[in-house]
């Protein structure tokens, strides 16, 4: 029996199981299963070499937004109004059977597009080149997830599906817990507050499940099992992602309201044959405040700051900013000037914890190098110990 198949006989085995407290270790057996057999369906087969057929495209920019959608809803078409990039679009579906690069320059920052096939029911179990699309979109700092408004809300809950299948949390955080495997010692449970979700017992089911008999586990929030198993995986990805309804030049205003009412979604139509677009603005600008890029200038001693390209990408601090820079710079700098929103005078004197907001101008003061020896007789330093080094005798001076 392949894994697949495994899968499906343990969801029927789930669907048939009645959810009471009587059954619940065993659901939350059931649940540490499944995830095991989707982390080995996304390996690669054993005795391959690791490099699949794939359609990664090099990183370029500030950051990089993936399109994930159905077939045909109108992702090539905002590909091309968005980045000026060609990317065929026809009528019928699966017209993108490539990974389609494209750069939307806007506020100062350049932010790579992806235009991704259509995936379909089934992409996170490989149908449909699913694995490699889920993979970019994996790669990716922020998902768009194109649905088509005409169509039932039901598509959006498939593809959350899929991507969840596959280790893609959208719009959620990491849980709260504690996990840590040790040698020895076996099992520590602990907990802050209340479980309602996950109790001792369950853990312990959970964790021999993945074959785990010395470890700590401590929960800082009231977690369910789900959670637990994803912190025990290690391998879950959380990422935003906004819902763009297209093709609302089809539906009526009261659709258009209730669905831009939803939250993390924004409604737009992409008609190249009329002749205009719809809220493709509010697109971008709901795309730059997810994304929550920082734009860091630099200003050279003595010289006028450099508006025309900003150095950093996300929040960060002035360390961030330094090893953006060169990983070596952080241990020469001495102190750093900032001015902007985050300075609280103009100049403000920073370490490397300040945390810098966008638009700051940052100028870096790197330490003075000593000169080795000091300066003829008169040295400034010695190797000796204090106590010596005050002793020591002078060589005569020259005549």
């Amino acid at each position: 029996m392949g894994i697949i198949e495994k899968i499906k006989e343990i969801e029927a085995e789930m669907a048939r199981t009645q959810k009471n407290k009587a059954t619940e270790y065993h659901l939350g057996q059931l649940k540490a299963k499944i995830a095991k057999l989707r982390t080995q369906l996304l390996e690669p087969p054993k005795g391959s070499s690791g490099a699949g057929d794939g359609f990664e495209v090099t990183k370029y920019g500030h950051g990089r937004v993936a399109l994930i959608g159905f077939p045909s809803v109108g992702k090539s078409t905002l590909l091309t109004m968005l980045t000026g990039t060609h990317s065929e679009a026809a009528s019928y579906e699966f017209t993108t059977l490539t990974c389609i690069p494209g750069i939307i320059h806007y506020n100062d920052t350049k932010i790579q597009l992806l235009d991704l096939p259509g995936i379909i029911e089934g992409a996170s179990e490989g149908k449909g080149r699913g694995r490699q699309v889920i993979a970019v979109s994996k790669s990716s700092d922020i998902v768009l997830m194109v649905l088509d408004a005409s169509k039932s809300e039901g598509h959006r809950q498939i593809l959350t599906r899929e991507l969840e299948a596959v280790g893609l949390r959208l719009n959620k955080r990491p849980p709260q817990i504690y996990f840590k495997k040790k040698k020895t010692g076996g099992i520590s449970f602990n907990s802050t507050i209340p479980l309602t979700h996950v109790d001792e017992k369950l853990c312990y089911q959970i964790l021999h499940e993945y074959k785990i008999h010395n470890a700590e586990v401590l929960f800082r929030e009231d977690a369910t099992v789900d959670d637990l198993i994803d912190v025990i995986e290690g391998n879950r990805k959380y990422m935003k992602c906004i819902y763009v309804y297209n093709k609302i030049d089809v539906i009526g205003i009261d659709d258009v309201d209730k669905l831009a009412r939803q939250p993390n979604s924004v409604v737009i139509s992409c008609n190249l044959k009329a002749g205009f677009n719809l809220n493709l603005d509010r697109l971008l600008a709901k795309m730059w405040e997810e994304m929550g890029l920082v734009r860091v200038y630099t200003k050279p001693q003595g010289q006028q700051p450099d508006f025309s390209d900003p150095v950093d990408r996300g929040g960060c601090t002035v360390e961030d900013f330094c090893n953006h820079i060169h990983r070596s710079l952080v241990k020469d700098v001495k102190y750093v000037l900032v001015w902007g929103t985050s300075a609280r005078h103009y100049p403000q004197h920073c370490g490397l914890s300040h945390l810098l907001q966008d638009e700051d101008v940052v100028q870096i003061v790197k330490k003075k190098e000593k000169e080795e020896g000091g300066r003829g007789r008169f040295k400034s330093h010695s190797n000796a110990p204090a106590r010596i080094s005050d002793r020591e005798k002078k060589a005569p001076l020259k005549t």
